[in-house]
């Protein structure tokens, strides 16, 4: 089982390569692979490098339109971008909305991770939508991590990001939460569990014993987020539990389930995707899921 993963530490990868039973109880051993944006996964998972994959699922479609035999087998989390920016900039509830809190950076840049992330993809749209798109400028960076040195530098104004990346902006540069994820794209799904065509048809009953793993860690986060920032923590070791459970607390909707919200913001996604020009066709609603397993994994109904 060969997954691959990004660097988000409120995603379960983390809590699960965290403990040593894990491995145990799939009776398999996850060989876990570490990327520093969506699309980098997708064209690992193309090239048969990787069985299963945490990801955005803009990039995901990129590369199903584009051939790429893979499928959403379960959700993981939801409204995870963020806009976040300096501790002086125009803020909701006091900006109306997205194009306000944007069009104070007329003339400016916002950092954004890479081209085709669901954050990239959600920043276009907003561009796109306010029809800013000529007057602000949009600088991507392979690693999100180096958007907070580009902001310390005053190389771009704003980000658009992980709640993560929102809360190090505040706490290493004075910055500040801009836009609230629950605000951005209501619903959006910001991850879920993607796996090969082949690997789904030939190792069904393994992905059920991973998604059941998987569902139990979102619980965790769900139910005892103080308990799981500490253990995040002190696996990652970059960050400490308060930063860890503020960003918890910043976007705190994890699930493993399909929902029927889920699947619908997903489709708004693609019909984005091709309008913006990241596809030339649009995928159908069965080419990016396969809701099976997860339906055997958890109960009916759904926790986000």
């Amino acid at each position: 089982m060969r997954i691959g993963h990004l660097s988000t530490f409120y995603h379960t990868a983390v809590l699960l390569m965290s403990d040593p039973r894990s491995g145990e109880r799939l009776g398999a051993r996850p060989q876990w692979r570490l990327f520093g944006t969506g699309p980098a996964i997708v064209e690992a998972l193309g090239q048969g490098e990787l069985d299963m994959a945490y990801i955005g699922l803009p990039p995901a479609i990129i590369g199903i339109a584009s051939g790429v035999a893979i499928k959403c087998v379960a959700g993981g989390h939801i409204e995870g971008t963020v806009i976040a920016g300096a501790g002086g900039a125009v803020a909701y509830p006091e900006a109306a909305g997205a194009e306000e809190v944007l069009g104070q950076f007329r003339g400016r840049t916002i950092g954004v991770p890479g081209k085709g992330s669901i954050h990239d993809v959600i920043l276009s749209e907003l561009l796109h939508r306010t029809g800013l798109g000529a007057e602000i400028s949009v600088r991507n960076f392979k690693w999100s991590d180096n958007i907070l040195e580009a902001f310390v530098h005053g190389e771009v104004a704003a980000a658009i990001g992980t709640p993560a990346l929102a809360v190090a902006l505040k706490r290493f540069a004075g910055g500040r939460v801009l836009y609230p994820p629950n605000q951005l794209w209501p619903g959006n799904p910001s991850y879920g569990i993607v796996a090969t065509a082949s690997y789904i048809e030939q190792n069904a009953p393994l992905i059920k014993r991973f998604l059941m793993e998987h569902e139990a860690v979102a619980q965790r986060l769900r139910e005892k987020p103080t308990e799981a920032a500490e253990e995040i923590a002190a696996f990652v070791g970059t960050v400490d539990a308060e930063f860890v459970a503020e960003t918890l607390s910043l976007s705190p909707r994890y699930c493993a389930q399909l929902s029927q919200q889920y699947v619908s913001t997903t489709m708004g996604f693609v019909t984005a995707l091709k309008r913006l020009g990241y596809i030339e066709r649009e995928p159908l609603l069965a080419e990016i899921f396969e809701p099976g397993i997860i339906a055997q994994a958890h109960p009916p109904g759904d926790h986000y």
